[in-house]
């Protein structure tokens, strides 16, 4: 039995909730009621900021996947750190206590709003389990420089953007006088030369030699006659490639440092792992009759994603890549809009 009282506090309560269904909806969960943002939780807003490309930098010495392990770890860890809703509230008739007196005239209830603590998040516990991190072009544990990373629905733009001819820049050391059994300075030692005899002009030959026979390779793996309008415009636009998958190729290779028996290239390349390119330095030191061995693989250019992009260790939690993403969606605006024009 409801007292006037009761009735009047609760016929109160029930416009003020109507009142804001306007900016609210409502939902049912385990067969209650419950009201919500249409916009989602903080944490919900903060993951639809993430979703899209960026790039870290990969230091050399330590893989990829746990490049990818301690993103992901840190992308929860913002998430679930996020300023958590106010809790939900229901309507309960709750009795009043009385004297003794009182009790035989009946018993008394009050409407009253209260918090639906099986929304507590040490109830429902943390907000988000897993975040998908997908990866980009693979680095290997001994190489170091951008790799691109993917959250979300960015996982598909991540596998749209490899499915072009994007070219990638790599700066590869190098050093005369040695070869190793993995063609880098860490392998075992399977031959000493000398390197006297080896000279910057020699060592330009042959990097045109390289050069010049990888662009006959891209030319045949490109499918498209050399003598049409249609291969003179994509030459003009860069967009000269192999049709689908192909062996490695070397669009670019240039000497930056030369100090025997130290040298320093800058690569441009389609379709290569770091192996190649270690194995590209062993055979640039047998063409010069001599033997060489690579010390370092440091890619600087992914695509649209350079080292300046890159974010470092220290940077990598839910707001820089949140500001990451967002910087990468407005150059991919911009893009568009002078590719139209």
């Amino acid at each position: 039995m409801l007292s006037s009282g009761a009735k009047s506090t609760e016929n109160k309560l029930l416009p003020v909730i109507s009142l804001k269904r306007s900016n609210l909806t409502s939902f049912k969960k385990r067969g209650r009621p419950y009201v919500t943002d249409v916009m989602g939780t903080p944490a919900i807003r903060m993951f639809r900021g993430l979703e899209g490309l960026f790039c870290v930098y990969k230091p050399s010495g330590v893989h990829w996947k746990l490049v990818r392990d301690s993103i992901e770890t840190s992308l929860l860890k913002g998430l679930n750190d996020t300023p958590c809703q106010p809790l939900p509230q229901r309507v309960r008739f709750l009795t009043q206590p009385v004297s003794k007196t009182e009790a035989s005239k009946g018993l008394t209830l009050t409407a009253t709003s209260v918090q639906v603590l099986s929304k507590h998040p040490l109830v429902t516990g943390p907000e988000f389990q897993h975040v998908k991190v997908g990866v980009g072009h693979r680095l290997d544990a001994f190489s170091s420089g951008v790799l691109v990373l993917a959250v979300g629905n960015g996982n598909k733009a991540l596998n749209d953007f490899y499915r072009t001819r994007v070219t990638r820049d790599y700066t590869l050391e190098g050093e005369f006088g040695t070869a190793t059994n993995d063609f880098s300075h860490k392998g075992k030692v399977v031959e000493r030369s000398t390197y006297g005899h080896i000279t910057q002009d020699k060592l330009d030959r042959v990097l045109a030699m390289l050069e010049g026979a990888n662009q006959k390779a891209l030319l045949m793996y490109s499918n498209v006659d050399m003598r049409s309008q249609e291969a003179y415009e994509m030459a003009v636009h860069g967009l000269l490639g192999p049709d689908g998958k192909s062996q490695p190729i070397l669009t670019g290779l240039r000497c930056v440092r030369f100090q025997p028996p130290n040298f320093t290239l800058e690569v441009q390349c389609l379709n290569e792992t770091q192996i190649y390119l270690r194995k590209v330095v062993h055979e640039i030191g047998l063409e010069l009759r001599s033997t060489a061995a690579c010390k370092g693989v440091r890619r600087t250019r992914d695509g649209p994603f350079t080292l300046q992009d890159a974010l470092i260790r220290h940077h990598w939690t839910a707001s820089d890549v949140a500001q990451a993403v967002r910087q990468y969606h407005s150059q991919k605006k911009n893009f568009t809009h002078r590719s139209r024009t």
